[in-house]
C-alpha cells in the first residue's frame, strides 16, 4: 500500500524546477565523496534542493538519510549514529538551530563519520570563521551559497503550476525569484487575486516575514530592520540618526542576520525581505511608514554631502537610484542596472579621439563635431564613466550656459531661448544643461554607464549650486521612454526647446528651482511616495520670476502692507524662491512672508534695523512723528528710510538668488546718522 508521504514527495517532485547545476555537482560528489554546506535566507529553496538530493542519491542506489534539526527535539542523540564500513549520504536540514553545537559538530561528529561517505548541511547561514580557518576544512568543505530563480527556472516553475504565461513576468519581477515568494504568489493567483505588487497581498507579506525572519529581540531592532529595508545601505552612524541613542548592539544584531549582506558602504538586505519588510510597514502603519521615508530622505542626504570624495558620494546615489528604479512602476528606471564598480571622473590624456569616435558611431558626425567643441572649451563640464579597471565605457556633460554660448551649438540656442521665454536667469543666477550622454557599448539602453548618469543627474539635485535657477535634461534621445520618469522626478518635457542634430530629435525636460525649490521639491517627491497624485510639473511656470525692478517694487509694496493682509496676500513675493523656501505646514504666506522680513531686518546695522522695525514692522505712530522722534526733518528721514529699505532689499535679494537663509552679520552699508 502506498503511503500518503509517497504522494506528496511525488507530487513536490513534479514542481521542483531549476536547481540544474546544483543536483549535478551532487551527483558528481555521490562519486567523490566531502561535505557539501548549502547556506541562504529562508524561502530560499534549501529544503527543495535537500529533496532533490534525496532523489539523486535514491536513483544512484544509495539510502539516503534526512535529518531535519527542528526535529532534534531531545538533542543530539536523533543525529545518525556513524557505523563502520558503511557509505552514508547525511542530509542535515535548518542547521542554523545546531549553531550552538557547532564546535562539537565540526570537532566531533563530522570526523567520526566513515571517510567514503557524502554530507549536505543546508542552513541560513554561512559557514562561520572557525570552518574558514581550518586548513583541513578549506580543502573538503564545499559551500554553495544558494540564491533565486534565475527567469527561466522560474518560468519553467510557473508552467508546471499552470499558471497563466501573461502572468509570468509580472510574478517573476514582484517575486524576484525568490522561490517561497513565487509559491505564496502561486496560490494567492489561485485564490483569485491578480498582484501588480507584493503590497497588494498583504497575507502572503505576512507569511514570508514570518518565515524568513527570526524571532526580533524587541523594537529597536524591529526599527532598525525597517531602516534597513528603507535605504540603500546602512551604517551605523546612519541607524544612530534613525534610531537614536547607542545602536552598536542593533547594527551587530542586523549585520548577524543571515538575510543581511554587506559591501563596502554598509549593510544591505535581501531583495525579497527588503520588499516584504517595506510592503508591511507600509500597510500595517502607513504614518510611521511616511515619516520614516522622510527622515531617511534627510539622512541620506546629509550623508551624501558629508561624504568627502565625488566617487564615494556618486556611488551611494547610484545605490539609491538602483534599489529606487527596481520598485518603480516606470520602466525606464525600473531598468537601470547595477554599476559593476563603474564609476565616473574628469577628462584624462586620450579620453578625447575615444569620446569623439563612439559619439559619431552611437549619434553621427554632427553631434561627435559638438562634442570635440565642447570639451575644448569646457572640459570641466564633462564627467567619464569607468569600469573597474579604469577603461572609458561612456561619459556626460552638463553646461554651465551663458548668452555668449550661443550660435554654436543647437541645443544649447534651444535651451537658452526656452530660458529667456519661461524665466530669464537673473544677475547671479545660472542655468545648468545635460548636454551630452552616452555608452561605449550600449549607446543609451540600459548600462552601467546610464546607471552612472540618472545618479550624477540626482546628486547634482542634492548639491545644487547656490543661484541655479534652471536644470535643463536635453541629452536623451527617447522622449517617450524618458518623459514619464523626468515627470515623476518633476521636470518638465518642454516641447519649444527640443532640437535636432543630423537626423536625432533630442527632447529637452526642464525645472526652475526658482519656482520649484529644492525643499519644495523633496516634498513633492515624498508625497509622489506616499500616494499623493501627481502634480503636472510644468504647472510651475504660471509663477512669476521677479527681476531685480519688479522685486524691489514687490518688497517696497510688502513694506507697506505688511499688517494689512488683504493687500499683502496678493504680493508677488508670496511666490518667490525666499518666500516658499521657507514655507511650512499651517504657516500662510503671508505670514512666512513677513518672517522672512523680519529676519532680513535683523541683520541690517542698528540705526537702519531701527528706522525699519519703528517704521513697517512694528509702526506706534506716523511717519512725521518717527521722524520727529529722531530729530530729523521729514525730509531728511524719508530719505535715511529709503536707504533702509534699499539695504533690506539687498539682503532679502540676495536669499532670493543665493537660495541661502537670511545672512547673521551686520550690513556694511552706511548707517542712519542721528537715529535712535
Amino acid at each position: 500500500m502506498a503511503l500518503l508521504g509517497e504522494t506528496l514527495n511525488e507530487l513536490r517532485w513534479r514542481s521542483f524546477a531549476g536547481r540544474a547545476d546544483e543536483v549535478a555537482a551532487f551527483r558528481d560528489t555521490l562519486r567523490t565523496p566531502g561535505v557539501t554546506f548549502v547556506h541562504g535566507p529562508g524561502g530560499v529553496g534549501k529544503s527543495a534542493l535537500l529533496d532533490a538530493f534525496a532523489r539523486t542519491a535514491a536513483q544512484d542506489g544509495a539510502d539516503p538519510v534526512r535529518v531535519d534539526a527542528r526535529h532534534l527535539a531531545f538533542g543530539v542523540d536523533g543525529l545518525p549514529a556513524p557505523v563502520a564500513g558503511e557509505r552514508p549520504v547525511l542530509l542535515i536540514d535548518t542547521y542554523e538551530l545546531l549553531e550552538p553545537i557547532d564546535d562539537w559538530f565540526r570537532e566531533e561528529y563530522l570526523p567520526s563519520l566513515p571517510a567514503g561517505g557524502v554530507v549536505v548541511i543546508a542552513g541560513r547561514r554561512a559557514p562561520g570563521p572557525r570552518w574558514r580557518a581550518d586548513p583541513a576544512w578549506r580543502e573538503l568543505l564545499r559551500v554553495v551559497p544558494l540564491g533565486n530563480l534565475p527567469p527561466a527556472d522560474g518560468r519553467a516553475y510557473l508552467a508546471a503550476q499552470d499558471v497563466p504565461a501573461h502572468l509570468h513576468d509580472r510574478l517573476l519581477a514582484i517575486s524576484r525569484g525568490h522561490p517561497l515568494t513565487l509559491s505564496m504568489l502561486v496560490d494567492a493567483v489561485r485564490r483569485g487575486a491578480s498582484p501588480r505588487t507584493l503590497a497588494d497581498v498583504p497575507d502572503v507579506v505576512g507569511a514570508l516575514l514570518t518565515q524568513m525572519i527570526d524571532e526580533v529581540p524587541g523594537p529597536r531592532h524591529r526599527a532598525a530592520l525597517e531602516v534597513c529595508a528603507q535605504t540603500a545601505v546602512t551604517t551605523e552612524a546612519l541607524l544612530r540618526s534613525m534610531v537614536g541613542g547607542e545602536v552598536g548592539d542593533v547594527f551587530a544584531w542586523l549585520r548577524a542576520q543571515p538575510f543581511v549582506d554587506e559591501c563596502a558602504y554598509g549593510l544591505y538586505p535581501h531583495d525579497v525581505v527588503r520588499d516584504a519588510l517595506d510592503a508591511d510597514l507600509r500597510w500595517r502603519d502607513p504614518d510611521r511608514y511616511a515619516d520614516l521615508y522622510r527622515r531617511k530622505l534627510a539622512a541620506v542626504a546629509e550623508r551624501i554631502r558629508a561624504t568627502p570624495g565625488e566617487r564615494e558620494r556618486l556611488q551611494m546615489v547610484a545605490l539609491t537610484v538602483v534599489l529606487n528604479g527596481a520598485r518603480s512602476p516606470i520602466a525606464a528606471m525600473r531598468s537601470l542596472p547595477p554599476t559593476m564598480q563603474g564609476y565616473a571622473d574628469g577628462l584624462r590624456d586620450g579620453d578625447r579621439a575615444p569620446i569623439v569616435a563612439l559619439t559619431a558611431r552611437w549619434q553621427g558626425r554632427e553631434q561627435a563635431e559638438l562634442a570635440a567643441y565642447w570639451m575644448g572649451c569646457r572640459p570641466e563640464a564633462f564627467r567619464v564613466f569607468r569600469d573597474a579597471s579604469g577603461d572609458l565605457r561612456g561619459y556626460t556633460a552638463c553646461l554651465e550656459l551663458t548668452e555668449a554660448d550661443v550660435g554654436v551649438d543647437p541645443a544649447v540656442d534651444a535651451m537658452w531661448r526656452y530660458a529667456q521665454k519661461y524665466g530669464p536667469p537673473r544677475p547671479g543666477e545660472g542655468i545648468r544643461a545635460w548636454r551630452f550622454f552616452l555608452d561605449r557599448d550600449q549607446g543609451q539602453r540600459p548600462s552601467p554607464s546610464l546607471t552612472l548618469f540618472v545618479a550624477s543627474q540626482m546628486l547634482d539635485i542634492i548639491l545644487l549650486p547656490a543661484g541655479t535657477a534652471w536644470s535643463l535634461v536635453g541629452a536623451f534621445e527617447d522622449a517617450d521612454r524618458w518623459a514619464p520618469a523626468m515627470e515623476s522626478l518633476d521636470f518638465w518635457a518642454a516641447a519649444e526647446a527640443e532640437y535636432d542634430v543630423g537626423a536625432t530629435r533630442f527632447p529637452v525636460f526642464a525645472h526652475d528651482w526658482r519656482r520649484t525649490g529644492v525643499e519644495e521639491y523633496v516634498n513633492r517627491l515624498h508625497a509622489r511616495r506616499m500616494g499623493a497624485p501627481p502634480r503636472p510639473a510644468r504647472e510651475d511656470l504660471g509663477e512669476p520670476v521677479l527681476d531685480r525692478p519688479g522685486f524691489t517694487d514687490a518688497v517696497r509694496s510688502a513694506l507697506r502692507h505688511l499688517h494689512a493682509p488683504d493687500l499683502l496676500r496678493d504680493n508677488p513675493l508670496l511666490s518667490s524662491r525666499m518666500v516658499r523656501r521657507h514655507r511650512r505646514a499651517g504657516a500662510a504666506p503671508a505670514e512666512v512672508l513677513r518672517e522672512v522680513i523680519e529676519r532680513a531686518a535683523a541683520t541690517l546695522e542698528p540705526e537702519p534695523r531701527e528706522l525699519i522695525t519703528r517704521t513697517f514692522l512694528r509702526p506706534a505712530t506716523t511717519q512725521e512723528r518717527v521722524a520727529a522722534t529722531l530729530h530729523l526733518s521729514f525730509n531728511t528721514y524719508r530719505r535715511h528710510r529709503d536707504r533702509a529699505v534699499a539695504q533690506l532689499t539687498e539682503r532679502l535679494w540676495d536669499q532670493e538668488i543665493s537660495g541661502l537663509g537670511a545672512p547673521t552679520g551686520p550690513s556694511r552699508s552706511r548707517s542712519v546718522p542721528g537715529a535712535g
